[in-house]
């Protein structure tokens, strides 16, 4: 299903666009589902212990309406020419994440970004904590995103090798000092997208969710997909980039990786 450019793509980008993968009937479902919920369910599951403050959509985190959108369309058969066939980890839960405007007059900020599983003592993890739970980031937008500043999905280009490279040379061990600032290959790129477009990324790359500086709810659902040896791998993945995606490493027929 990926062509060989596609894979080299996300080789050399950390991330790639894959349009038109999940079924309209799929998106409209996951749509409503979630409006319905943001108009009568509301905030919900806060964990004030873990720092954790409410969020929209919780009681869909594990709902087959949602879970489908991966499940009943070609995503996990993507995941797998990556990962490999029979190495991804069943799903158990994926998250809508509704990004709302900004208020009327307010201008969009520039983007701010992080890599995911570092503590920061509001996040759910302690400082000092850092950690790596997934392989791969797989979203799906349910509605059309065709300007930047809409919520969009926001990745830097590259800058998981950037980042692969100063662990080789530092040691990933300084993530338990935070995430380091370090110059980034390229600026922050804003994916639009149509709705049931798949966006992927390496678990690596610096990311965020974009401003949304639009008339309308930036409305996408992510979910983490894991290799069946993330657990074992764990922190190693951070300087061996690609220990978990033969697919990649085929594609880069013996190319340094």
């Amino acid at each position: 299903m990926l062509s060989l450019a596609q894979k080299r793509q996300f080789y050399e980008e950390g991330f790639l666009k894959v349009p038109g993968v999940v079924p309209k009937v799929l998106v409209d479902e996951a749509l409503r589902a979630v409006n319905h919920s943001i108009g009568s369910v509301g905030l919900g599951g806060e964990d004030m212990d873990n720092h954790r403050s409410a969020f929209f959509c919780a009681e869909l985190l594990k709902a087959p309406v949602i879970l489908d959108l991966f499940q009943k369309s070609p995503v996990i058969e993507i995941a797998e020419e990556l990962m490999g066939e029979g190495n991804v980890m069943p799903l158990l839960n994926a998250k809508p994440y509704p990004r709302f405007p900004l208020p009327l007059g307010e201008d969009a900020p520039e983007p701010r970004g992080h890599i995911d599983g570092i503590g920061s003592g509001t996040n759910g993890m302690p400082k000092g904590y850092y950690g790596r739970g997934f392989t791969m980031f797989a979203v799906v937008y349910l509605v059309d995103l065709l300007e930047p500043n809409s919520g969009n999905f926001t990745v830097w280009p590259k800058s998981h090798r950037a980042f692969q490279k100063y662990f080789e040379e530092n040691g990933h061990e300084v993530l338990a000092n935070g995430r380091p600032d370090i110059p980034l290959p390229e600026g922050p790129q804003m994916v639009t997208a149509e709705a049931g477009d798949l966006i992927i990324a390496h678990h690596l790359i610096f990311h965020t969710g974009g401003p949304n500086s639009s008339p309308n709810v930036r409305q996408a659902v992510i979910t983490r997909l894991r290799h069946k040896e993330t657990e074992h791998v764990g922190k190693s993945a951070f300087t061996d980039i690609w220990r978990e995606w033969p697919g990649i490493r085929e594609a880069m027929n013996g190319e340094a990786v």
